[in-house]
């Protein structure tokens, strides 16, 4: 643009005479861009309403580097574009309310609710999405942290926003747009006097309208509002049965996902406020669209829900059966709070899940429920191949721990000894451990009750090293003991401790220790010893023939 154009326009934009706005107008419409752009400045400047409305009137056929001047001097023409919204025009409410979406106009919020609000209005769908847009642009900037470089703060130009659209709540009754609710909800706290106060009062005139909104609307704002009632101490109790008839499978999601696998305490509190929740019931067809996780924390909703007993157990008995591994898992323990036959054909039919949770949080069940041949059962399963599995079964049994057994092993006869012993060694993965610990013990009777121990548990082999050190005990009692328990086996080393201990100072301890080599070598297939005296060897017998 050369000077002299310049010079011009920079005096029809500073003249404080009128008439300069029809010739700015004019030059909008000039076949040379950079005459339109310099006249789009000046009207800027001249912040002229009527000038304005031109712009707005032509917004449709601008191009790009319209929308960036009009960008630097947005906040100036709310006037206009309040203006164009309430223009009977088609093309120009849609101009302002596309100017309104591009610059974020947010003050503008109230005009559009009181366009919406008008029946007449020929362009209220328009309006009506434009505010719903708005809306969402605001909620957004809500969710991410402030800019401080920008001109407005969010949560104020909130406030200032739901202070308008509250008054639009009460006058629902004459004018009936759900839209509005529908904005209302996806700005307003929780916290809100008159959401709270509608929920609140069933007589309301916004009252059922608000419920349908709260029920149906997609908008993830008005979702993570209804959510936001389990988290609080005196939640509308319309809130949470809303939330808990509430089906869509995104909200479900949600939901599932806020109370989670370990819900906090004011969570259970509110949970426990819910009596019925449709869509958890097997035949509603929600139960098979969660996932792992879902169907874990729905287990727990429904345990901490005032939801009748027997539709809970209805949609434990599905998961237990046809759920996910974790939703199996979930439903398995919680059905603990249930008995009856059908219950109890459950749980055995857990003990062949393919999942070991499954199993483990089955095994934990057997024996409380009083299953025939649940003993046998869960012997068998000490066995398994699964560390879980194993585990659930020592806690079902723990009275077979080695230290309960070390115990009361004094108070048993023999035969409770080796049956109990039996079990003891399958169950208890310490007890060879802890077996050696007390044949070591400085305590005369301990050791002894040990050598006895070892024996009634058949477990004599893994203890054969430790045995062997007590033929040199200083107690002969002990070291017979000992020469009687190691009877049961068989290895080198062992027979030749044997053949030393027939030689010992006790008389006693020299017939048992060639008492068990006998006993040993005829289970083997070698002739017996020939003993010379009670304090030599065997003729002609060396280590080799032992």
């Amino acid at each position: 643009m050369n000077s002299g154009l310049r010079k011009t326009f920079d005096l029809l934009a500073a003249t404080r005479n009128e008439a300069a706005v029809p010739v700015l107008v004019a030059a909008l419409d000039c076949a040379q861009p950079e005459a339109q752009e310099a006249a789009l400045r000046a009207i800027l400047e001249r912040r002229s309403l009527f000038g304005q409305t031109a712009l707005v009137r032509r917004l449709h056929e601008a191009g790009p580097q319209w929308r960036d001047i009009l960008r630097e001097n947005q906040g100036g023409m709310a006037h206009a574009l309040r203006d164009a919204v309430l223009d009977t025009d088609r093309q120009m409410a849609l101009n302002g309310c596309q100017a309104i979406l591009w610059f974020r106009e947010y003050d503008l919020m109230p005009a559009l609710v009181n366009a919406l609000e008008d029946e007449a209005n020929p362009n209220a769908d328009l309006v009506t999405s434009t505010l719903m847009e708005l809306a969402d642009l605001l909620y957004e900037e809500l969710a991410i942290p402030r800019d401080d470089r920008q001109r407005r703060d969010p949560q104020r130009m909130r406030a200032l926003i739901v202070g308008s659209l509250e008054l639009s709540v009460q006058r629902y009754v004459k004018h009936r747009r759900r839209e509005v609710l529908e904005v209302f909800l996806m700005l307003a706290p929780r916290e809100n006097g008159t959401l709270r106060h509608v929920l609140s009062d069933p007589h309301h005139s916004a009252y059922l309208a608000m419920v349908e909104v709260l029920l149906h609307s997609d908008r993830p704002s008005v979702m993570r509002l209804l959510l936001s009632f389990l988290e609080d101490p005196h939640p509308p109790s319309t809130a949470l049965t809303t939330l808990a008839r509430r089906n869509g499978r995104k909200f479900v999601a949600h939901l599932l996902r806020k109370t989670g696998l370990a819900p906090p305490a004011i969570v259970l509190h509110n949970l426990k406020r819910i009596d019925a929740i449709p869509w958890s019931r097997p035949e509603a067809g929600m139960l098979e669209a969660l996932d792992d996780a879902e169907q874990h924390s729905l287990v727990l909703v429904l345990q901490a829900s005032a939801v009748r007993r027997n539709e809970v157990y209805a949609t434990l008995s599905h998961l237990a059966r046809l759920g996910r591994p974790g939703g199996r898992r979930a439903a398995l323990r919680a059905m603990s709070e249930f008995r009856g036959a059908e219950a109890n054909q459950l749980v055995v039919a857990a003990l062949d899940d393919e999942d070991p949770q499954v199993q483990a949080e089955a095994v934990r069940q057997l024996r409380q429920r009083g299953v025939p041949g649940s003993m046998s059962r869960l012997i068998d399963m000490a066995e398994s191949r699964q560390p879980a599995v194993r585990e659930a079964v020592r806690e079902a049994l723990a009275e077979f721990r080695f230290p309960r057994f070390l115990n009361a092993f004094d108070l048993m006869d023999d035969e409770t000894r080796r049956s109990t012993g039996a079990l003891v060694l399958k169950i208890d993965p310490q007890a060879p451990a802890l077996l050696v610990d007390e044949l070591k013990s400085p305590l005369r009777t301990r050791r002894l009750r040990a050598v006895a121990v070892a024996v009634a548990m058949a477990d004599v082999r893994r203890v054969e090293r430790p045995l062997r050190k007590l033929l040199a005990d200083e107690d002969h009692i002990v070291r017979i003991e000992a020469v009687r328990a190691l009877a049961a086996c068989d290895s080198e080393d062992t027979r030749e401790a044997l053949l030393h201990a027939a030689a010992d100072k006790s008389v006693l301890v020299r017939q048992a220790a060639r008492q068990s080599l006998d006993d040993i070598r005829q289970r083997l297939g070698l002739p017996p010893l020939e003993w010379q005296d009670d304090f030599a060897p065997p003729k002609g017998e060396g280590r080799d023939d032992v």
